[in-house]
């Protein structure tokens, strides 16, 4: 993965970070030798969210179906969401 230092991308702007990703997917940008950041290309970060919520899909859809839900009313949701904090 392409490393780009917060100075670089201060002085050489956004045709840094598009040079960075002609050779990979990701950009770190680093700040004072530690990295910091990630860019990417908008294409790569939609289809990472696709990936997180197709996951999040299918944990909910195991949890239904080892029964780890509640039937309950907004109010009783409600108490039991204060009754947590």
């Amino acid at each position: 993965m392409n490393t780009l230092t917060a100075n670089e991308l201060k002085t050489r702007g956004v045709s840094a970070v598009e040079e960075g990703l002609k050779h990979d997917d990701e950009l770190v940008i680093s700040v004072r030798g530690q990295h910091r950041y990630v860019v990417m290309d908008i294409e790569k970060y939609n289809q990472l969210r696709e990936l997180e919520l197709a996951t999040a899909v299918a944990e909910a859809r195991a949890d239904y179906a080892a029964g780890r839900y509640t039937t309950e009313t907004v109010a009783e949701h409600m108490q039991r969401v204060k009754s947590n904090d």
